[in-house]
């Protein structure tokens, strides 16, 4: 375990053959070993790193609230293989304090999650890059459950010339549906049954998708889920392509939703088939 960037340099260049990096903000769970698994599967070397970022929580987002468990974050890391892990302090990250030049994420950065939380991207995909350049990996793992953010940095590494592959890795969910999330852990029990809306909502969406019902039943669909159970308040569902561009009429899709359960707000996405619409009668 590393804390400052000299000692990450020379641990970085005493590895030999391919690195793969996996990003954290610790509080880890079994979708993160499960990204640690799919990364010691295809590199030689495995580099994690936890830190949690202040540049993607708002004003008024739980930054101080988020929860830190470092100790059990090495633990897993270490039953996990891991090579390295590089837990830096913010001054560690911004020497200077909050950097004057942040990654623009574009038009997609100002959508759906960077509507809801204006700023969040260019946090993100700042600290992203950072790390990208810190720890020179050869493939970075990210998780499918945060769509829009697995996208833009696949836009940003592409644009930007980043010498990186990136490799999405699906969601890990609960045998009841739930995606695994850090912050899950604030949820309490009767929040936790009513966060089911989310992967339910999901469920019905690609169902009538998949039925041939068209994009706009497909949403109806799932927006009806929220209409029917208590406990989670919708920001938003969407149906989109693949790369969060306009739905397709038929095809690969896929269906993104948000909302707020108590103080907690939860993500979720899950891929989508667009059958052809069936012919009116």
């Amino acid at each position: 375990m590393v804390r400052t960037r000299p000692d990450l340099a020379a641990a970085r260049d005493a590895m030999i053959g391919t690195v793969a990096v996996v990003m954290t903000m610790g509080a880890l769970h079994e979708g993160h070993a499960t990204l640690l698994r799919a990364a010691r599967e295809s590199a030689d070397h495995v580099i994690v790193t936890i830190f949690v970022n202040p540049l993607q929580f708002g004003p008024n987002e739980d930054f101080d609230r988020y929860p830190r468990t470092f100790d059990a974050d090495f633990e897993l890391c270490r039953r996990a293989g891991v090579d390295l892990v590089f837990a830096p302090s913010p001054a560690e990250i911004y020497p200077a304090g909050e950097p004057a030049v942040r990654v623009n994420p574009g038009p997609l950065g100002e959508r759906l999650e960077g509507s809801s939380r204006p700023g969040f991207f260019h946090g993100v995909l700042t600290v992203v890059l950072k790390f990208l350049q810190l720890t020179r990996p050869d493939l970075a793992f990210f998780g499918e459950k945060d769509y829009q953010q697995l996208a833009l940095i696949r836009l940003m590494a592409r644009d930007l010339e980043v010498p990186v592959r990136i490799v999405g890795v699906p969601t890990v969910r609960e045998s009841d549906g739930l995606a695994l999330s850090s912050r899950n852990r604030y949820l309490s029990a009767p929040e936790r049954q009513a966060a089911l809306s989310l992967s339910a909502a999901l469920r019905a969406a690609a169902d009538a998708a998949a039925r041939g019902l068209g994009g706009d039943a497909a949403i109806a669909a799932g927006r009806a889920v929220f209409q029917e159970r208590e406990g989670a308040e919708l920001d938003y569902l969407v149906l989109t392509d693949p790369d969060l561009g306009p739905a397709p009429e038929s095809g690969a899709a896929r269906i993104l939703v948000a909302a707020r359960v108590g103080a907690t707000r939860l993500i979720d996405n899950a891929p989508a088939h667009l059958a052809p619409t069936a012919p009116a009668n």
